[in-house]
C-alpha cells in the first residue's frame, strides 16, 4: 500500500527550524528568500552589505539536509543600489561555493507581464535568477518530464538538411560538445532551454512577493518523482508545498512571520492527505477523515 504524502508547515526562523530535519533527507529545495532591502515592512530587510553573512549559516543547514543526489534551487535578484547593480548575489555565489556546494546551473525566469516603469538610467526588470546547486556532479534529473513541443521551427529548419546536419558537428568553439540536427527529424518533443517564461503570480494579494505554482512545479517536474521530499526554508503562503503536495511529493515549509504561516495554513486545510503543523513547538496534526477542529 502506498504511504501517504505528508506535508509539514512550520513556524519558526529557518536558521534553527532547519536544524530538526534529517541530515540528508531531502530531495530539492526550492527557495526564494527576501532579497536585500526587500520586503522590509514585513520581514525586516537584510542590507545588501550584510547579505552574504546572512545566509551562510541558513545554507550551512542545506547542505546538510540535502541529499548526496538532490539538487537546491534559489530563486533571488540583484537590487540597484546608488546607481547600479550590488554585487551580493555574486558574492553569495562564490562564497556559497567556498561552502562546498557546486554552481551546477543559472535558469532565468522571464517575467512575461512584468510592470511597465520608467527610471532615469534602466528599463523596466523582466527577469530574475534561478541558480542551481548541488553536492555532487551526479543528481537525479528527469529531463524527459519537463520536454516541450518542437515548435513551427522544426518545419523549416528540418526540412532540408545540409550534410552537416546529417553527423555529428563538433562545437565551432572548442568546447567539446556538437549537435546531430537529423537526430529531430519526425520527433514531436524536444527539450526545454534554460529560461522559463512564466507570468508573475496575480491571484495571491495578501503577500508581498509570490511566485507563480508553476515555476516550483517546473523544477519538481525535473528533479524528483512521486513520494521524494521537498523543501522551502522560506515557505511564505506556501506555494511550494501545496504543489509539492498536489504532485504527490513529501514536503516542508518553514516561515518566520505568523500572518504568512496562517495563510499558508488555512489553504493546506482543504488537503485530503496528511498535514502536520508545528507552532511554537505544538503539533497539531489534520486527516480527511478527522479534522481535530481546525477547519
Amino acid at each position: 500500500m502506498t504511504s501517504p504524502v505528508e506535508t509539514k508547515l512550520i513556524l519558526g526562523d529557518s536558521k534553527d527550524k532547519l536544524k530538526s530535519i534529517e541530515s540528508n533527507s531531502i530531495d530539492l529545495i526550492v527557495t526564494s528568500p527576501p532579497y536585500a532591502d526587500s520586503r522590509s515592512s514585513t520581514y525586516g530587510g537584510v542590507k545588501p552589505d550584510e547579505y552574504v553573512e546572512w545566509f551562510l549559516p541558513i545554507s550551512c543547514e542545506l547542505l546538510r539536509v540535502l541529499k548526496p543526489d538532490g539538487t537546491f534551487i534559489l530563486n533571488i535578484k540583484e537590487k540597484v543600489v546608488n546607481g547600479e547593480r550590488h554585487t551580493y548575489v555574486l558574492e553569495l555565489i562564490l562564497a556559497l561555493r567556498q561552502q562546498g556546494w557546486l554552481w551546477t546551473e543559472e535558469f532565468m525566469w522571464h517575467k512575461r507581464n512584468s510592470y511597465p516603469g520608467k527610471w532615469p538610467n534602466r528599463f523596466r526588470d523582466s527577469w530574475e535568477r534561478l541558480l542551481q546547486f548541488n553536492k555532487s556532479r551526479r543528481f537525479n534529473m528527469y529531463q524527459d518530464a519537463v520536454m516541450v513541443p518542437m515548435g513551427d521551427w522544426a518545419r523549416t529548419r528540418l526540412k532540408n538538411l545540409s550534410d552537416t546536419d546529417k553527423v555529428r558537428d563538433p562545437s565551432k568553439v572548442g568546447s567539446g560538445f556538437g549537435k546531430r540536427i537529423a537526430n529531430w527529424i519526425d520527433r514531436d518533443m524536444a527539450y526545454p532551454t534554460n529560461v522559463l517564461h512564466m507570468a508573475t503570480e496575480t491571484g495571491n494579494k495578501n503577500h508581498s512577493a509570490v511566485f507563480p505554482e508553476s515555476l516550483p512545479e517546473w523544477f519538481i517536474k525535473l528533479f524528483t518523482k512521486e513520494r521524494d521530499w521537498v523543501l522551502d526554508p522560506f515557505a511564505g503562503s506556501g506555494t511550494t508545498i501545496r504543489v509539492a503536495r498536489r504532485m504527490a511529493r513529501n514536503s516542508i515549509g518553514i516561515e518566520v512571520l505568523q500572518e504568512y504561516y496562517d495563510q499558508a495554513k488555512a489553504k493546506l486545510l482543504d488537503a485530503q492527505q496528511y498535514i502536520l503543523f508545528e507552532h511554537k513547538e505544538t503539533y497539531e496534526a489534520t486527516r480527511p477523515q478527522r479534522r481535530n477542529g481546525l477547519r
